[in-house]
């Protein structure tokens, strides 16, 4: 009978009955290739950042300082790229932020030229800045944001790229060109909305007139029932003539029955 010999110990190779083991062969695994009942198409997901050129995109840590919390107290917003995009024909720059894996957007607000960024407890690698409408949370919301870079450099590279930014949206964009302060630019939207209204309300003016004049006229004389007067005939003069006449019958009439009564007596 042969043995084996594995660690000093005597191992058996055949089976129970003496007859040897059956190794079990292998399957070997091929290659199989199923044709997918449905096929999808493929569907191009837009960022809507086509129209808008990348200034700087640095990785970076967003905070924001949450006053409803008690105490009040910085939260982190997302860790991500962020980045200034700069529209070809508008000329807005806004900030966009989105964060690792989901790409979820942490940060999305335009830059207006009295933005400021002002360091973050004497750091040299993190800036503070106040921002009035906020659409991360898909509705409006003022913040007070904090950025923290990886080192000195990015926040310094950040730093001069944000003050471009502002240089070429108090330059180049129709809604803040010329415009020294905030309100001057809050009153040019207030106008041209005001414009937009009366725009609308002339337009509804003119569609009043001219469906006005396309409807019939409306016969405001008295209505008159034709059952009421089918049995008078129109001309009046012929009514006068015939009770003239009659009149003049009864009176003939009259004067001879006088007559007769005159003479009876006599």
């Amino acid at each position: 009978m042969p043995e084996n010999v594995l660690n000093g110990d005597h191992v058996d190779v055949n089976g129970a009955n003496g007859e040897p083991r059956e190794h079990e062969e292998e399957a070997t695994e091929e290659d199989v290739h199923f044709e997918p009942i449905i096929t999808l198409p493929l569907i191009e997901v837009s960022n809507n950042e086509e129209e808008e050129v990348e200034l700087i995109k640095l990785r970076a840590k967003l905070y924001r300082y949450d006053s409803s919390s008690d105490p009040a107290e910085w939260k982190e917003r997302g860790t991500g790229d962020v980045k200034l995009l700069r529209h070809k024909i508008k000329n807005t720059v806004r900030v966009v932020m989105r964060r690792d894996k989901t790409l979820k957007i942490c940060a999305n607000h335009f830059i207006t030229p009295w933005m400021e960024l002002k360091p973050n407890c004497g750091s040299d690698r993190a800036w503070v800045w106040s921002v009035l409408a906020d659409y991360a949370d898909e509705q409006l919301k003022q913040e007070l944001l904090a950025i923290r870079f990886a080192n000195a450099e990015n926040a310094s590279m950040w730093k001069e790229a944000f003050e471009k930014a502002k240089k070429i949206v108090g330059a180049e964009c129709e809604i803040y060109a010329g415009k020294t302060n905030p309100e001057e630019a809050k009153d040019d939207s207030d106008s041209d909305s005001d414009s937009s209204s009366d725009v609308s309300y002339g337009e509804s003016s003119d569609n009043d007139e001219r469906n006005n004049s396309t409807k019939p006229k409306e016969d405001t004389s008295p209505v008159q029932d034709s059952s009421a007067t089918k049995d008078y005939p129109k001309d009046l003069t012929a009514i006068s003539e015939k009770d003239t006449k009659k009149t003049d019958e009864l009176t003939e009439k009259l004067e001879h029955l006088n007559v007769k009564a005159d003479g009876q007596s006599n």
